[in-house]
């Protein structure tokens, strides 16, 4: 068990692996699992200011990818549970449509929303590029934040677990 974790431990580093582990990290933080990818890019693009724009179109396809997968098991819930038994109440979303999913980037409820479109078998394709401007623009917005704050505030706040 410990050399299993050793090597995902290994294989997430982000100086070896870093944009695989950018996608990676992306796109399971877009599942209804609790992972947060903005640390993971943020890191990278510290590490690698040059490559910030290339950071934020992996993390973006990565996180909407995710996205298109909880798309799809909404729709196979929805084709899943027999026709009548069940009904959902989402007309807001109805009439949203497809430009409803730009907010699948805030926490909480941007997940599940990639989700109830499936169900309500929004448009496919509008809803993935309503998912990736939504999600690409947080990227943006969060990374360039953090790349503003100075070194010495990072310093100061990861000291206690720099072991030395």
């Amino acid at each position: 068990m410990e050399v299993l974790l050793r090597t995902l431990l290994d294989w997430f580093a982000l100086p070896e692996n870093g944009l695989s582990t950018i996608f990676t990290v992306s796109f399971v933080s877009a599942t209804l699992l609790p992972v947060g990818s903005e640390p993971a890019v943020f890191g990278f693009v510290k590490l690698n200011p040059e490559q910030f724009w290339l950071a934020i179109l992996v993390a973006t396809a990565g996180n909407t990818l995710g996205g298109v997968v909880d798309y799809w098991m909404g729709l196979g819930a929805h084709e899943a549970l027999a026709r009548g038994r069940r009904t959902v109440h989402l007309r807001w979303l109805e009439r949203l449509g497809p430009k409803a999913l730009f907010f699948t980037w805030l926490p909480v409820v941007g997940d599940p929303l990639c989700a109830l479109a499936g169900w309500l078998r929004l448009p496919f394709w509008p809803s993935a590029g309503w998912m990736a401007l939504g999600k690409g623009l947080r990227y943006v917005l969060m990374t360039a934040a953090l790349m503003g704050v100075p070194n010495a505030w990072w310093h100061a706040l990861l000291g206690p677990f720099s072991g030395g």
